[in-house]
C-alpha cells in the first residue's frame, strides 16, 4: 500500500518498532547493527544482485541510521531531560536498563519520524537525487530533539563563558573525541581512512559493476568499529571518511577513467568529510547537553558538493 512519497503503513509501522528498537539499544548499539546489517546486504547483492535486504534492513525501517540510531538519540535526550540519564549526550546506554517506557516511546516517535521526514526528502524533486536524504533526516532528527529536549540550545555556552571563535576549540570538558580532536589528526585520519574506502570501493565496483550497493563496504566496517568504542576501546569514527569517499569514487568512476586520480579524488573527498566533521562538533556537540552527530552533519553537504561537481564535470 503505497502512498505520497513512498510512505506505506508498513512502513510506518516498521520505523516506529526500529526507533524502538534502536532506543532499547542505545544509538551507539544500533549504529553498529546498521553497519552488520549492510554487510549481510552487501553478501547477499554480490551473490544474487537482490538489494532488498540492504535497502530493507540495513537501510531501511530496521536499522537505518535515520530511524533506529536517530531513535536512539532523541530517546536518550529525553532521558536526560526528565533526570534519568545524567547526559543527554549518552548514546552508549541501552536506554532499557532506565526501566522508562516513555523512553523508548520516544525513540519509537522520532524513528517514525524519521522515516516520513527521509521519505518526503528523497521524493522532493532537486533535494532527493541532489544529497543524502538519510544523513540529512539524522541531523534534522536530533535538531528537533535539541529543540524539545535540551537546555543549552543549538551551540551550547562553554563552560568557561568563552565567546566569539573561542568557544569553538576544543579542551578537556568540550571535546567530541579527543584523541582525534586536533586538526592534523583529523586531516591524517580523513587522507588514509578515505584512500582505504576509496580504493575498496572502486576494486568491488570494477568486480561487481551491477551491485553499486558494494561501495558501502568502508562505511559498514566504520560502523562496526564503534562497538569497540562502546566497550571503551578507544577507536575514531570514521563513517562519514569512508562513506564520503565510496561515494566519490561511485560519481566519478564514469568520467574519469584513471583508477589513481579516482582513489586520489576519494581520498582528498574523505579528507575533507573528517575536517568537515570536526567543525560540526566544535560547531554544535561539544558543549551541548544532546547529541548531533557530526559524521551526519559532514556527509550530506558532502555528497550534495561531490554530486553537483560530478555533473558540471561530466558535462
Amino acid at each position: 500500500m503505497d502512498s505520497l512519497f513512498n510512505i506505506s503503513v508498513m512502513g510506518i509501522l516498521g520505523s516506529f518498532a526500529g526507533g524502538f528498537l534502536g532506543a532499547v539499544f542505545g544509538g551507539l548499539v544500533a549504529f553498529v547493527f546498521t553497519g552488520i546489517a549492510i554487510i549481510v546486504g552487501i553478501a547477499i547483492i554480490i551473490g544474487s544482485g537482490d538489494s532488498a535486504f540492504l535497502d530493507l534492513i540495513g537501510l531501511g525501517p530496521v536499522f537505518g541510521p535515520h530511524i533506529s540510531f536517530a531513535g536512539g538519540v532523541a530517546a536518550a535526550a529525553y532521558a536526560s531531560h526528565k533526570g534519568w540519564l545524567a547526559n543527554g549526550r549518552d548514546i552508549v546506554t541501552p536506554l532499557v536498563s532506565l526501566s522508562r517506557p516513555s523512553v523508548l516511546m520516544v525513540g519509537g516517535a522520532f524513528g517514525l519520524g524519521g522515516y516520513l521526514v527521509q521519505s518526503i526528502l528523497a521524493g522532493i524533486e532537486g533535494i532527493g537525487a541532489n544529497t543524502d536524504s538519510v544523513a540529512l533526516t539524522v541531523v534534522l532528527s536530533a535538531l528537533a530533539a535539541r529543540l524539545m529536549f535540551s537546555k543549552c540550545g543549538i551551540i551550547g555556552q562553554h563552560c568557561e563563558g568563552k565567546h566569539g571563535l573561542d568557544r569553538f576549540k576544543t579542551s578537556e570538558q568540550h571535546s567530541w573525541l579527543a584523541y582525534q580532536d586536533t586538526f592534523p589528526m583529523t586531516i591524517i585520519l580523513g587522507l588514509f581512512v578515505g584512500a582505504m574506502s576509496a580504493w575498496s570501493a572502486l576494486e568491488l565496483l570494477k568486480a561487481y559493476p551491477e551491485a553499486p550497493g558494494v561501495i558501502f563496504l568502508g562505511f559498514a566496517i566504520s560502523a562496526i568499529s564503534l562497538l569497540f568504542l562502546a566497550m571503551n576501546v578507544l577507536v575514531p569514527a570514521t563513517h562519514h571518511i569512508t562513506l564520503v569517499s565510496a561515494v566519490a569514487v561511485s560519481l566519478f568512476i564514469g568520467v574519469i577513467p584513471n583508477d589513481v586520480a579516482l582513489v586520489t579524488i576519494g581520498a582528498i573527498s574523505g579528507l575533507c568529510a573528517s575536517v568537515l566533521g570536526q567543525l560540526f562538533a566544535r560547531f554544535w556537540l561539544i558543549r551541548a547537553d544532546t547529541h548531533i552527530d557530526p559524521p551526519a552533519s559532514a556527509i550530506w553537504p558532502m555528497t550534495t558538493a561531490l554530486i553537483l561537481i560530478s555533473l558540471v564535470v561530466s558535462k
